[in-house]
């Protein structure tokens, strides 16, 4: 294989067309960070250009597929906001866009291949085909098909046929070079040598991957492929493929190819799907912003230009052409992402982050449940969260961060605890009458406002025992909070409450001996 890199000019004739590109899953687990920066490149060079974002769902491997995984990604590419043009649930001209309801089309496109002499049944046993790449390694030859049953006549294949064998469909490579240019990687070319016959359509008629996917591609009239480095060894057997469909007048063309690099995890491995940041849903529970999350998967293999990393959604559109697409391996790094999901949090207006906050708030079991129906919350636990968020904004990095932070305001006092550690360290016997001199300073208060809880802790405990304000802090904290690290302390505590807080305090005491 040869290459250089000039994408430039392919990328940039797709505004000569009507770009049609497609992401085409399996629902085989959870969807993974690699597949979803897939999507997002595909939706982002179609939206660019004005063209469509076709969805489609390769289910061929009854097996391996499931509901869930279906749904999961469903449900993915809709929270990222990648709104498909045609596909599952919405259709379209060219469906049904699920794999596993096109069975007829692609036997009916096998055959013709085969009628035409595009392909041919090969009876190749198991054992000799093992025979054969065997003998290649000892010859020092790329192993693969040697083409035994390219040319059998009439009497070979009835010999076959009797003996009991079954069949495979293969498809019949030319004997040329096989060249594309390549939209990441310029120009591409496979010796013929290097890439051999293979199989369309297994013995129990079931169509692979080598079939289907370039017939949906033809059948869906798709203009651009991009997708992952892992497929580049596939095009050059596609494309002749392409070639032969639009003879038989299934194609109209044949569709031009991006191979993407590779997302790479630790140790500058592939990332893997047992890694737990290539998991999604990991995202998901984390509470990371879809803003955030398309931001830095963006940043995997390409680049705005101009040093710029910060960017929505629709600043990526406009500058997506697909010619700043790195042809090197993208280091995953989860602190980056974590910063950069940080910056688009602190973005969000006050209201929009409670609204993104509450569902945490639910699923953690800290809301009442009292709210009226079509709500999360009853009015005042939203206006509580709503007096938060100054509060914890700019200190969050996912959502779900703000549970540790306000969860003690939205706690039951039956249900509230403080943490062992923090207790262990900072509720000793040296900080029973700090707590005892906070309690009777805010019980006589009777304006329970921050500036008022601030001037009766301070001359209470650093004017009235001499301490200094982290020793004499930090235990309130703990006692009301929960936690050594919370929001400002004076503003957390005119949120909890008088009676909450002096509970706590009293409660606070009473477990130091």
């Amino acid at each position: 294989m040869t290459s250089s890199t000039d994408p430039a000019a392919t990328a940039t004739d797709a505004a000569a067309s009507i770009v049609r590109v497609r992401f085409p899953p399996s629902p085989t687990g959870d969807p993974h960070v690699g597949m979803v920066r897939s999507a997002l490149f595909n939706y982002a060079f179609a939206r660019h250009y004005g063209g469509a974002f076709v969805f489609r769902i390769e289910d061929t491997d009854a097996a391996r597929n499931t509901e869930a995984s279906y749904r999961a990604l469903l449900d993915t590419l809709r929270w990222m906001g990648l709104e498909w043009d045609e596909g599952p649930e919405i259709g379209g001209a060219y469906g049904p866009y699920r794999q596993s309801e096109r069975t007829e089309i692609y036997a009916d496109i096998a055959t013709r291949l085969k009628d035409a002499g595009y392909a041919y049944d090969c009876y190749c046993t198991a054992a000799e085909l093992e025979a054969g790449r065997e003998r290649a390694k000892a010859e020092k030859r790329t192993p693969g098909y040697e083409g035994t049953c390219r040319n059998l006549t009439a009497e070979q294949v009835a010999r076959h046929q009797a003996e009991g064998r079954t069949s495979v469909l293969r498809f019949r490579m030319p004997d040329k070079p096989l060249s594309w240019n390549d939209l990441v990687r310029g120009e591409i070319t496979f010796a013929p040598e290097n890439v051999f016959d293979y199989v369309l359509v297994r013995a129990d008629g079931s169509p692979l991957y080598t079939l289907v996917n370039p017939v949906d591609d033809a059948l869906m009239r798709i203009t651009h492929v991009l997708r992952g480095e892992d497929l580049l060894s596939s095009t050059p057997r596609q494309l002749p493929l392409h070639e032969a469909l639009i003879d038989l007048g299934v194609a109209e063309r044949v569709p031009e190819f991006g191979h993407l690099p590779y997302v790479m995890g630790e140790g500058n491995k592939k990332l893997s799907k047992r890694d737990p940041e290539a998991s999604f849903s990991y995202y998901l529970k984390q509470g990371f912003l879809p803003e955030g999350l398309l931001n830095y998967l963006a940043l995997l293999g390409w680049s705005m230009g101009d040093d710029q990393e910060l960017f929505s959604k629709q600043e990526l559109v406009g500058a997506f052409d697909g010619t700043r697409i790195s042809v090197n391996p993208a280091r995953f790094d989860l602190k980056k992402c974590e910063a950069i999901n940080a910056v688009h949090l602190r973005r969000l207006e006050p209201e929009d982050l409670a609204k993104r906050i509450l569902p945490f708030l639910a699923d953690a079991g800290l809301l009442s449940g009292a709210a009226p129906e079509g709500h999360l919350a009853t009015d005042a636990e939203w206006h509580t969260l709503l007096a938060t968020i100054p509060l914890i904004q700019e200190r969050m990095v996912v959502l779900s961060d703000a549970l540790g932070m306000i969860g003690f305001l939205f706690t039951p006092e039956e249900s509230f605890a403080i943490e062992p550690d923090d207790a262990a360290k900072f509720l000793t016997p040296e900080a029973k009458p700090v707590l005892e001199a906070a309690n009777e300073a805010l019980s006589s208060l009777t304006d329970w406002t921050t500036a008022a809880i601030d001037e009766a802790l301070r001359a209470a405990l650093i004017e009235g025992l001499g301490l200094k304000p982290k020793v004499a802090f930090t235990a309130i904290r703990v006692a009301v909070t929960g936690r050594r690290v919370s929001p400002p302390l004076f503003e957390s505590i005119e949120l909890l409450g008088r009676d909450r807080t002096l509970a706590r305090l009293r409660s606070a005491a009473q477990t130091i001996a």
